[in-house]
């Protein structure tokens, strides 16, 4: 299967960027490269997540994230890659808006 990461999750991955480069030089790249990797990881493994607003989330094992997505079409759509330090209300308003 195919994995495509949405506009609104590339924003949410240059979020968390941003923000652990704030706290180490380097920490930020990290961060991207262990949120890739779980996200190359749909590729064998989409679906088996539990379903949480509709979305299926995948918690990330490095950083405190957690990666909404949905199957379409044989296609594997990254909507969200979500702090999970947000209050629960915060995170489920945002996934209505996708």
């Amino acid at each position: 299967m195919r994995v495509e990461i949405l506009s609104t999750a590339e924003n949410d991955l240059e979020k968390g960027f941003r923000f652990y480069e704030a706290q180490s030089a380097g920490l930020g790249a990290y961060f991207l490269d262990s949120i890739f990797s779980e996200i190359d990881s749909l590729a064998f493994f989409a679906g088996i997540h539990q379903k949480c607003s509709g979305y299926y989330r995948l918690l990330a094992k490095k950083f405190p994230f957690a990666i909404y997505y949905n199957i379409q079409d044989s296609v594997i759509m990254v909507f969200a890659v979500l702090d999970c330090r947000q209050k629960p209300s915060w995170i489920r308003k945002k996934l209505m808006n996708y």
